[in-house]
C-alpha cells in the first residue's frame, strides 16, 4: 500500500515539470520518448519505476547534448556578428555604417575649421582693403558656412544610419543568446524530471522493503468500501487567507479496521504551470479525539482517525492556509484512506481522489465560489468507464500504478502520453497541469 502513497507524493513533487519537458525547446523536441503501452495491473512495480527513470535519463542526456551543441553554435554566431571582423551581413553593414559616420564627422570638422578660417580672413581686412577683396572674403565665408551646414546634415544622417545598423546587430546577438537560453532551460527542466523519477524509484524501493512487500506486493489489498469524501473545499482560494473544510472517512465494508489513516496532499503551481508554489501552503487537521490543530506528517498521513467499525465513519477537520506571497495559479488536492490491522492485514482505497482549485493573488475578490468539483477516470484494470472531467461530480482518481486510462479526455492527455514512462508515472497530476496550461493559452 505504501508504494502507491509514496509514488503519489513523488508525482505531486514533479507536477511542475512534465509540461516543460515537452515544450521548452524545438531543439529538445526530439528528446521526447516514445509512448509506452500501459499494462493493466493493480499497482506499480519496481520495474515500471525503473523504466520511467531510464526514460527520464535518456531525455536528460539528449537535452544536455542539445545544450552543448547550442553553446558551440552560439559562440560561432557571436563571432560572425562581431562588428570588428564578423562576416554576417548585419556585422558588415554595421561596420560600413560606422565608418561612414566617422568619415562624415571628419568632413564636418574640416568644414567647421574652414568657416573659422573664413571668418578670421574677413575680420583681418583693414580699411585700406578694396571692395573686390572684401567681396571675395565674404563670398568665401558664405561658401564655407554652406559646406559646414551640408556636412552637419550628412553627419546626422550617417550617425542615424550607424545607430540603426548597430541596433539590428545587437538584436541579432540578443536573439542568439536567448535561443541558447531556451536550450539551457530545457536541460534544467529535463534534470528536474529525472530527479523526480529517481526519487519515486528510490522511495518506492525503500517503502516496499520497509513494508516487506517486494515487487510482487504483500498482504495489503484494495478496499473499495473505504471511502473519503471532501466537503467545503472551494474552487477558488485567495492568498493570505485560511479555508476550513472537512473530510469524512467511511468504512463501508463488513470488517473492523484497527487503524485508519487519511492521506491528504496539496500541491500548486503558478499560472505558467512551471513553478511549484506549494511552499506557500500550510495544511492542518484536527479530529474529535485530537481537537488541537496539527500538521500532517511528512508522508502526508493523518493519524487521528483511529479505528472504524463496519459502517462507521470519522470526520477530519482540515484547514488550508495560503501565505500572502502565494502567486496566482492552480492547485490540486489528493485524498485517500488506508487501514492497518493488528493481525498484519492492510489495505485501502486503490485510487487517489483529486480536487482542483484556482489560486487568486492576495487582495483579490474570489467572486462566486462553489465547492471544488471532483471527477473520475477509470484506472487500468477496472472494467467500468467514466469520462474524465470536473463536471461529473465524482472524484478524479489515479490508479495504483499511477497511470491514466484512455477515457476520452482532452488533447492534453495525448500530449502527456508522448512523454513515455516518465509521464505515465506523473499520471493525473501531470494531466491537470497540462490541461490548466492549455486552458490559459486558449483564454
Amino acid at each position: 500500500m505504501k508504494i502507491r502513497r509514496v509514488l503519489a507524493t513523488a508525482v505531486a513533487l514533479a507536477v511542475t515539470t512534465p509540461a516543460a519537458l515537452l515544450s521548452v525547446s524545438p531543439a529538445y523536441a526530439d528528446a521526447k520518448p516514445t509512448a509506452q503501452t500501459q499494462e493493466k495491473q493493480s499497482k506499480p512495480t519496481i520495474k515500471e519505476l525503473e523504466e520511467a527513470a531510464a526514460e527520464a535519463q535518456k531525455a536528460y542526456d539528449k537535452a544536455v547534448k542539445a545544450e552543448a551543441a547550442g553553446r558551440i553554435e552560439l559562440e560561432k554566431t557571436l563571432d560572425d556578428l562581431s562588428e570588428v571582423n564578423g562576416t554576417h551581413p548585419l556585422a558588415v553593414a554595421s561596420a560600413a555604417a560606422k565608418q561612414t559616420a566617422e568619415d562624415a564627422a571628419a568632413a564636418k570638422t574640416t568644414a567647421d575649421q574652414a568657416v573659422t578660417g573664413a571668418k578670421a580672413a574677413l575680420d583681418a581686412l583693414t580699411e585700406d582693403a578694396t571692395e573686390e577683396e572684401r567681396t571675395a572674403a565674404e563670398t568665401a565665408l558664405s561658401e564655407a558656412e554652406a559646406t559646414a551646414t551640408a556636412a552637419a546634415t550628412a553627419k546626422t544622417a550617417a550617425d542615424t544610419a550607424a545607430a540603426e545598423a548597430r541596433e539590428k546587430l545587437d538584436d541579432a546577438r540578443v536573439a542568439a543568446v536567448r535561443a541558447y537560453g531556451v536550450l539551457q532551460n530545457a536541460a534544467e527542466n529535463a534534470l528536474a524530471v529525472k530527479a523526480a523519477a529517481d526519487a519515486a524509484l528510490a522511495k518506492a524501493i525503500k517503502e516496499a522493503e520497509e513494508a516487506g512487500e517486494g515487487e510482487e506486493g504483500g498482504d495489503c489489498e484494495p478496499e473499495l468500501d473505504l471511502t473519503s469524501k471532501v466537503t467545503g473545499l472551494p474552487d477558488k482560494l485567495v492568498a493570505g487567507t485560511s479555508t476550513d473544510f472537512s473530510l469524512r472517512v467511511t468504512n463501508g465494508s463488513d470488517r473492523h479496521m484497527d487503524e485508519v489513516l487519511a492521506f491528504v496532499s496539496v500541491h500548486a503551481t503558478d499560472t505558467s504551470g512551471l513553478k511549484d508554489t506549494e511552499k506557500f501552503f500550510r495544511l492542518q487537521w484536527s479530529t474529535k479525539s485530537a481537537p488541537k490543530w496539527q500538521n500532517a506528517d511528512p508522508d502526508n498521513y493523518i493519524d487521528g482517525v483511529g479505528a472504524l467499525k463496519p459502517g462507521a465513519h470519522a470526520d477530519v477537520k482540515l484547514r488550508l492556509t495560503l501565505d500572502k506571497a502565494t502567486p496566482a495559479g492552480n492547485g490540486v488536492a489528493f485524498f485517500a484512506a488506508d487501514f492497518f490491522n493488528e493481525d498484519g492485514t492492510c489495505g485501502g482505497a486503490p485510487d487517489l481522489d483529486m480536487y482542483e482549485f484556482d489560486v487568486k493573488a492576495a487582495g483579490s475578490k474570489p467572486g462566486k465560489t462553489e465547492d471544488a468539483k471532483p471527477s473520475k477516470t477509470t484506472r487500468p484494470g477496472n472494467t467500468g468507464t467514466t469520462p474524465q472531467g470536473s463536471a461529473s461530480a465524482t472524484p478524479v482518481t489515479t490508479g495504483t500504478n499511477g497511470s491514466l486510462a484512455a477515457t476520452g479526455s482532452s488533447s492534453a492527455t495525448t500530449s502527456i502520453a508522448l512523454a513515455g514512462g516518465a509521464a505515465v508515472l506523473l499520471g493525473a497530476a501531470a494531466v491537470f497541469v497540462v490541461r490548466r496550461r492549455k486552458t490559459g493559452a486558449d483564454a
